[in-house]
């Protein structure tokens, strides 16, 4: 034990980069939870024996590379669909981003060493030298503290600064493993910061500080316990809709690929025409399920080789596929139009009854850097950078989450839309002032290698939780599910084969308390956390 101390102590920072590329693998598809448990409490370790805040940083810094590098490896496989980026390309760009979001758990690092620091000088205690490591340094309880609650705040940063990107949050390794009976009431981000206080009493325990990490360990074991009287809710006993749920398998390098727009129809047309007897239902394809545009009033040249070469030709196409009273909900690109001129589009989805009309849109708001934009194109594009995906035109992005009204067998279904990446950002997937009956998210995985998928289906099922309210994912090639609202998965595809699913719509819950107040609650947590560390309490032989 004291050899594999004085290494830790020897080698900080290549303990912290190998603890955090291994804590991703909590993360699907491979779920080692306990593994990534570990990892931040060695992390905790680590910072606690820090020499100085800066060191602290380091620490964090190196963590986060790991962690990031290895939990965004799909995003290499996405290079290899735009035919001037190589695989080797995609993996700097891993490596790339992982530099930029490592700056996150640095902050958390550093800014809980420094709370610690300020915190023992106000309760009158040794503070430690900043050249060296002092008596104060051993306190870990302050430290662990401060540290869940920078956590939660660092993670919602991370949400929103420079548009944000929050793929793979700390909770989303958990769900379904009792931690996330927490996620109605404090969210995604506020569960992220109660694992940090379990990997703290590990830290607890693996420095031999055995009262303070049993009392750390009960008290978050009887949070989690407690958690489901905190907050109980049956679902609603509104009656139920019939959906057929489609994933054409339609693979990223067919879907643009000249000749195959016949082949990729009658894909989608195959799993989705009614079954004797069925219910009028919902029909939900993925995301740009079709090439065709199904507005009018676009000059003629962009209906060419459309059904009739018209909006409405191709709207008589889908209608094809539909009984009476079924509505079809589909992803359906828009143009934009300024004088005269096409200057952007819109990632959208459009409803349509079964006589052709259009019922409404969605527009993407949260879009993609680099798939559906590029950013500073002045710079970018003179470096011989481009979108991941084909075409030169940007997307420009919709008015943010919305809930949209259908009518189905005579009664009103009220749909919450979330496009694809739109769906992992907690606490801005619902209308908050006109809650759905469940949230739609048709997407676009088949870019995502076979990594990709079973991570953003996990971010789903934290969506539903949260919210109350079942998510329904459909995707071209996987995984498509019905999620119901406690984030069991009823009915899935798996990735790589074409099918459809029959159900009926799983009911909503009652709104949550994270659903009516968002992430108001996990900072509030956050805060709380970080003011802990000011109490002598935690200094107590901690």
């Amino acid at each position: 034990m004291q050899k594999i101390s004085a290494l830790l102590h020897r080698f900080p920072r290549w303990f912290a980069i190998g603890a955090g590329a291994l804590s991703a693998y909590g993360f699907a598809p491979w779920g080692l939870w306990p593994l990534t448990l570990a990892c931040f409490a060695l992390l905790i370790h680590l910072i606690a024996h820090a020499q100085n805040t800066k060191r602290a940083f380091a620490i964090g810094w190196l963590f986060g590379v790991g962690h990031f590098t290895f939990g965004n490896q799909w995003i290499a496989v996405a290079f290899t669909f735009q035919a001037a980026m190589p695989i080797w390309l995609g993996y700097i760009a891993v490596v790339g981003l992982a530099l930029y979001l490592a700056v996150y758990p640095a902050l958390a690092a550093s800014g809980a060493y420094w709370l610690r620091g300020f915190s023992t000088k106000i309760v009158g205690q040794s503070r430690a030298d900043e050249g060296g490591v002092a008596e104060a340094s051993g306190k870990k309880l302050p430290l662990i503290l401060a540290f869940a609650g920078l956590w939660i705040l660092t993670e919602w940063l991370r949400s929103w600064v420079f548009t944000g990107y929050v793929w793979n949050p700390l909770a989303v390794g958990f769900v379904s493993h009792w931690f996330d009976l927490w996620l109605p009431t404090i969210g995604t981000y506020g569960v992220g910061g109660l694992m940090i206080l379990v990997s703290g009493a590990m830290a607890l325990l693996g420095s031999r500080r055995w009262k303070s990490g049993f009392v750390l360990a009960a008290i978050v074991g009887v949070a989690i316990v407690s958690s489901a009287k905190i907050y109980v809710t049956e679902p609603s006993l509104s009656a139920r809709t019939a959906i057929t749920v489609v994933q054409p398998n339609i693979s990223q390098a067919d879907k643009y690929a000249p000749g195959y727009d016949a082949l990729n129809f009658a894909k989608l047309a195959m799993h989705s025409r009614p079954l004797p007897a069925q219910a009028p239902r919902l029909i939900l394809w993925p995301e740009a399920a079709i090439p065709d545009y199904l507005e009018d009033g676009y000059p003629y040249r962009y209906y060419y080789g459309q059904p009739g070469e018209s909006a409405a030709g191709a709207r008589a196409r889908l209608t094809t596929l539909m009984a009476d009273e079924d509505v079809l909900v589909t992803g359906a690109n828009r143009l934009i139009f300024e004088k005269g001129a096409l200057v952007a589009a819109r990632n959208s989805v459009a409803m349509m009854d079964a006589y052709g009309r259009i019922l409404g849109h969605y527009d993407k708001a949260h879009l993609v850097p680099y798939g559906e934009y590029l950013p500073l194109p002045w710079l970018l594009k003179p470096l011989g950078l481009a979108r991941l995906v084909p075409g030169s035109l940007d997307f420009w992005p919709g008015p943010g989450a919305r809930t949209m009204t259908v009518t189905v067998d005579g009664k009103p279904v009220k749909i919450g839309m979330q496009i694809c990446y739109e769906m992992i950002f907690s606490g801005q997937t619902v209308d908050r002032k006109n809650r759905p009956d469940f949230i739609f998210n048709p997407s676009n995985d088949a870019w995502f290698g076979t990594i990709g998928p079973p991570q953003h289906l996990a971010q789903a099922r934290l969506r539903a939780i949260e919210e109350g309210l079942p998510v329904i994912r459909s995707t071209p090639t996987g995984i498509s599910a019905i999620i119901d609202a406690d984030g069991r998965i009823l009915q899935s595809l798996p990735l790589g084969t074409d099918g459809r699913i029959d159900a009926f719509l799983p009911r909503a819950k009652a709104p949550t308390l994270f659903a009516q107040f968002g992430n108001i609650i996990p900072l509030a947590l956050a805060g709380v956390l970080v003011l802990l560390t000011l109490l002598p309490l935690a200094h107590r032989r901690a």
